[in-house]
């Protein structure tokens, strides 16, 4: 069991870095929540939840589940859906705004792909 939980935690965080790499916004969102999935997993396997057992100290059990993980791993669900959510308004905002959804684009890339370039007084930005 730890071998597959070990796999999924590698496997969803290398997917996570992979798509966080690219240069697109989409791919990034993705990769970013994969590897909050990553972590997630990560922190509730370190929890060593025991099956059949009660989460709090009782006398007459032979012991317990830590709470502590699991409440953490909620609460970082919570979060991080909560993130995603502003994420992709951000990225859907700047998609509307430049056409493109781009990362790292600047006006020397747009001229190379025929785009033209930004609105520099829209934004605000100095040239």
């Amino acid at each position: 069991m730890e071998l597959l939980i070990a796999a999924a935690v590698g496997g969803l965080t290398a997917a996570g870095v992979y798509l966080m790499l690219r240069q697109r916004a989409f791919p990034v969102i993705l990769g970013l929540s994969l590897l909050s999935y990553a972590v997630n997993l990560f922190i509730f396997a370190s929890g060593r939840v025991a099956l059949a057992l009660p989460p709090i100290l009782d006398k007459t059990q032979a012991g317990y589940t830590d709470p502590l993980p699991q409440a953490l791993v909620l609460t970082a669900i919570v979060i991080s859906f909560g993130m995603t959510g502003v994420i992709v308004m951000m990225a859907l905002g700047s998609w509307l705004h430049a056409g493109d959804d781009r990362i790292d684009m600047t006006d020397d890339d747009r001229a190379a792909e025929g785009q033209p370039p930004r609105d520099r007084t829209a934004t605000g930005d100095r040239a």
